[in-house]
């Protein structure tokens, strides 16, 4: 990939030093320095060697992943600077096209940029490194650049993901919003991708109850995107988390959004699809978080609603049905942090004894009946049975007439209310 450049390149012998130079600060081994030197603030040599590498390497490529791992960020660095012998596990017509790209990084102008733009670099092993990301092996990114305040290792130890359509339904917009805002309430970072759609509802429903939300971007963090939500991406950086594994200035391709989806399925306890249809890119961070082991719930739709198939699709295999944030709750918060038990509403017959109950369902709904007959429907005595219209004549239920028992227009409706026809 190609980062932006100073309108005047350097010459070709001056940027061989640049490359060299940054090879030798980035010889340290991986966590061997922090994201500050000694002296002056300098970065050190893995912040910036693994900035270097975020201009080579495309977001959850597990070969330059695995490289790190063996050989160290230094020395991945100085194989592809220094014209060293190429690395395993690629070809030669590849190889070649990572070191021109190498060619053109310039991790220094890279947190430049991004300390202009308000941003910080966070590398494995720093202290505001989530270690959940480490979850996804050789395709954990190389770092992350982050915009706001707050820890982005604490934000994500209790933060739930809100994902779904672009092209969503009023129902898809409300029932997000309405999540998130039950989520932030409760006291749980909302993360979802800063998208139209559901990730914008999701996101908007967060902030308005003064909560906590996370955009993961598959862009720069100074670039955001889509450009309809710049206002929505700025506040979230003031008020909570914009976060990206590309360099500034860099763009989106739709391969990059399918790898920034790992990422949010690894940042957070559980990802949550409110809309989805069958080749929704929301559905690949539903598979991710299967993959790691995280908590994958769908809210339902409408049954003849495209937009719900992939995620009815989803809930009939390991996917957890919830409707409220509650029951996201119960899945991936703490022992003890239950949902309630949902009722329909108590009608007063409810309170009923169980015996009154059944002489009062065993009256004629349009006629009065006499006490045999009624003893008869409730499985009791006569004289059961007329104790138990005397109690139910005193509530209001039945009236005396003649030598029959009829229902009272209270009754019919209580009945009626607990008995809606289809």
């Amino acid at each position: 990939m190609s980062g932006s450049r100073a309108s005047h390149p350097e010459p070709e012998d001056a940027e061989y030093a640049e490359d060299t130079r940054v090879a030798e600060d980035a010889g340290g081994s991986e966590g061997s320095e922090g994201a500050e030197g000694a002296e002056g603030g300098e970065p050190g040599g893995e912040l910036l060697g693994r900035v270097f590498l975020g201009r080579v390497v495309e977001p959850g490529d597990e070969v330059g992943g695995r490289w790190v791992r063996e050989f160290g960020v230094g020395e991945v660095v100085r194989r592809l600077t220094c014209g060293g012998a190429a690395l395993p596990g690629v070809s030669g017509t590849r190889w070649a096209g990572l070191v021109a790209r190498a060619g053109r990084a310039d991790p220094r102008r890279d947190l430049a940029l991004a300390r202009a733009a308000g941003a910080r670099f966070v590398c494995p092993g720093d202290t505001e490194w989530p270690g959940q990301l480490d979850d996804l092996g050789d395709a954990r990114p190389l770092g992350l650049w982050v915009r706001g305040r707050p820890s982005l290792r604490m934000w994500a130890l209790r933060s739930v993901a809100l994902v779904g359509a672009r092209a969503c339904t009023e129902y898809g917009t409300h029932t997000a919003a309405t999540l998130a805002s039950a989520l932030a309430e409760r006291g749980w970072v909302v993360v979802s991708g800063g998208a139209y759609g559901i990730d914008g509802a999701a996101h908007r429903g967060a902030l308005a109850a003064r909560g906590a939300t996370v955009a993961v971007l598959a862009c720069g963090v100074d670039q955001p995107y889509p450009r309809g939500h710049a206002a929505l991406i700025g506040r979230i950086a003031e008020q909570g988390l914009v976060v990206g594994e590309l360099p500034p200035g860099d763009h989106p391709t739709p391969s990059r959004f399918i790898l920034r989806n790992r990422v949010i399925a690894a940042l957070t306890r559980g990802t949550v699809v409110v809309e989805a249809a069958r080749r929704s890119g929301s559905l690949a961070t539903a598979r991710a978080a299967q993959r790691l082991g995280r908590f994958t719930m769908g809210v339902p739709g409408p049954v003849t609603s495209s937009l719900s198939a992939g995620v009815h699709e989803l809930l009939r295999g390991e996917a957890t049905l919830v409707t409220d944030a509650t029951e996201v709750v119960e899945l991936v918060g703490d022992m003890g942090e239950l949902a309630p038990v949902h009722r329909g509403p108590v009608l007063p017959r409810d309170l009923l004894e169980p015996a009154a109950r059944s002489v009062l369902a065993a009256l004629p709904g349009s006629r009065a009946a006499p006490a045999g007959e009624i003893a008869l429907g409730a499985r009791t005595t006569p004289d059961e049975a007329i104790a138990r219209l005397y109690e139910l004549r005193a509530l209001g239920y039945v009236e005396r007439h003649g030598d029959g028992w009829k229902l009272t227009r209270q009754a019919v409706m209580s009945v009626r209310a607990g008995h809606r026809p289809c």
